[in-house]
């Protein structure tokens, strides 16, 4: 194909075309990493600082702590120390919950709210999230590391693997902030994601059965069908229901007192301290009447003190370093979508920004050191953020103040919760659930987009009926199958000028606009000019020339959305230039993108007589 004729000769001066055509080369995969590292340590306006200067500027970028630490009033910690102890109240009792959830000793769960909030305090850039054990991603952790080793028969490998598996999930995250890789979290999609959660939480509540119920011998598995299952032959077999009274009963106390919460602002911090009631009414109950020796399940001894160092416990040469590399990966990747969305909405709401990238390298440091003390993966929770901001928090001190109130309780409670109901525990996790689910906007889904109500749903149905690692599969194979067709979709129109302007439009959307004597413009609305739709856009465009149509001399096909093209895109291009040529029509491409001309540059050695229109 000879490229002067490739494109009409139209307006743009020879100067114009050199311009255009001879424009560096886009820079490749591994220069944009570079980049975007060097852009993520330092900005041009550092480099023209002192070396010292230069310093405090990245400690300044890697701790904001720095930044915002300079302007902290004293007068602001009272506000944080009610916020921190309130924020306490709720988190020890949910963080020993969690941990069970998680299949590990109570301890792990409160380990994880001391170092990684600290750590966080000071890397992290959200001034109201509050950082925890979280309900979901410990089902995540249970139910996959469960299917390598059974934390019942060798409770002492699963834990390993637990630490190992958050050790990579603080590595992923980490290097998605490092690297700029924020964008692969976005592969859940938002309606993924709702329905994830809502089926997660079902799930989590099925798991509770067993203290609730106090059955002994549990199902590992997490599917509807079988923890059923396992509850109808418990309850043939032995339950105690004094468990279900006692739990039944604080977790109607806990809902109450967050009805009123809602209804009377003043009182916030009476559902944040009810599980803390909860727990100290039902110990105190079950102590003096021995209850623990009629069927009531209890705590009884767990350790405490300082979090133990871990990093000995981490296993790189297990037989399984690989699925707990993708364990790692998808606790990585659920724990940064729920910190983001919630640090986001909060952040929107005190009126400032939250830096994404930042957020995800507070969260893999956080997790990096959490690995090493004891801890299993932690994030950003909803309903504990909603109690700081609630409680008046004006910084990350609260966090602080949280994790030093923990570290003292295990010190010096762990003995005084030996009494402590399962069942209550239970009940605490009930109480969160609700939260999970959202019905308003899964009907705001199906009412908008119903490709993406079929993401939620199978999100849904997927860890329901079969497992947390299908829903998330099929979520994420629904959303991205999407994503592929809207982005290679053979999507062509033809433009016309709007009277009175220089403004071209779709001729099906606007049937006013008016036709350019002698030429048709013809738009791409596809990202990607490849093989899957080379044909489909090639059969398009030919088909606006008709064996009667005499008066066409030119198209100009807008190729401004093709943002990609490969060699079967090109192969396409040249077919329709070939059969325009037989028809004595010229064809001219109109605002080519940086990589598609590099790429008809290489393939068809394009030259300055290439007019850019």
């Amino acid at each position: 194909m000879a490229s002067s004729n490739f494109v009409a000769e139209h307006s743009f001066s020879v100067e114009g075309k050199s311009w255009v055509l001879n424009s560096p080369d886009p820079p490749g995969f591994l220069q944009k990493i570079l980049h975007s590292i060097k852009k993520n340590v330092a900005s041009d306006s550092q480099k023209k600082h002192s070396p010292s200067a230069r310093v405090l500027a990245l400690l300044t970028t890697i701790f904001p702590v720095l930044t915002w630490g300079r302007n902290y009033k004293p007068s602001k910690f009272k506000n944080d120390l009610i916020a921190g102890l309130t924020l306490a109240s709720l988190s020890i009792p949910q963080s020993i919950g969690y941990a069970g959830l998680a299949n590990l000793d109570p301890q792990y769960g409160l380990y994880g709210s001391v170092v990684p909030p600290l750590i966080y305090s000071v890397m992290g850039t959200s001034q109201e999230l509050a950082i925890g054990p979280v309900a979901v991603v410990s089902l995540l952790i249970s139910s996959m590391i469960s299917k390598l080793v059974d934390p019942a028969a060798d409770p002492v490998s699963y834990r390993k693997l637990v630490f190992t598996a958050t050790f990579f999930a603080g590595t992923f995250q980490a290097l998605f902030g490092i690297l700029r890789l924020g964008f692969l979290i976005d592969f859940l999609s938002h309606a993924a994601i709702v329905g994830f959660m809502a089926g997660a939480a079902i799930v989590i509540g099925l798991q509770q059965l067993k203290s609730l119920l106090g059955i002994s011998h549990f199902t590992t598995k997490t599917d509807v069908v079988s923890v059923l299952e396992a509850v109808v032959n418990s309850l043939r077999t032995s339950w105690y229901p004094l468990n279900f009274v006692l739990g039944c009963s604080f977790l109607i106390f806990i809902l109450i007192t967050r009805f009123i919460g809602k209804k009377k602002k003043k009182l916030f911090w009476l559902p944040a301290i009810s599980p803390v009631i909860s727990v100290i009414i039902s110990t105190l109950i079950v102590y003096l009447t021995r209850a623990d020796e009629h069927g009531v399940k209890i705590i009884k001894h767990f350790k405490g003190g300082l979090n133990p160092s871990s990093l000995n416990q981490l296993e790189f040469n297990s037989p399984h370093l690989g699925e707990v590399a993708k364990i790692g990966f998808i606790c990585a990747t659920i724990a940064l979508t729920e910190a983001v969305a919630v640090g986001r909405s909060f952040a929107s709401i005190k009126g400032y920004n939250l830096d994404g990238n930042k957020e995800m390298l507070a969260m893999g440091f956080m997790n990096i050191a959490g690995s090493m003390s004891s801890c299993y993966v932690t994030t950003g929770s909803f309903s504990r953020t909603a109690v700081n901001v609630s409680a008046g928090c004006e910084s990350a001190v609260s966090n602080i103040v949280m994790a030093i109130t923990v570290f003292i309780s295990l010190q010096v409670m762990t003995k005084l919760l030996y009494y402590t109901p399962l069942a209550i525990l239970a009940s605490i996790i009930l109480s969160a659930l609700p939260g999970l689910i959202d019905y308003n906007e899964a009907y705001h889904i199906w009412k908008v987009d119903k490709v993406d109500f079929l993401a939620c749903a199978g999100a849904f149905f997927g860890v329901l009926f079969a497992s947390v690692e299908i829903g998330l599969l099929v979520a994420v194979g629904i959303s991205f199958g999407k994503l592929i067709l809207n982005s290679i979709r053979s999507d062509v129109e033809e433009l016309g000028r709007l009277p009175g302007s220089d403004i071209f439009c779709d001729k099906a959307q606007y049937p006013g606009v008016l036709d350019v004597s002698g030429v048709r413009v013809i738009r791409l609305n596809s990202g990607s000019f490849c093989f899957a739709n080379a044909n489909p856009i090639k059969e398009r465009i030919t088909s606006y020339l008709t064996e009667k149509d005499q008066a066409t001399i030119g198209i100009i096909l807008d190729m401004s959305n093709v943002m990609s093209i490969d060699s079967s895109g090109i192969v396409a291009l040249e077919e329709i230039h070939k059969k325009l040529v037989s028809r004595n029509v010229h064809l001219a491409i109109a605002n080519p993108r940086w990589k598609v001309i590099h790429k008809l540059k290489i393939v068809c050695g394009l030259g300055v007589n290439v007019t850019k229109t």
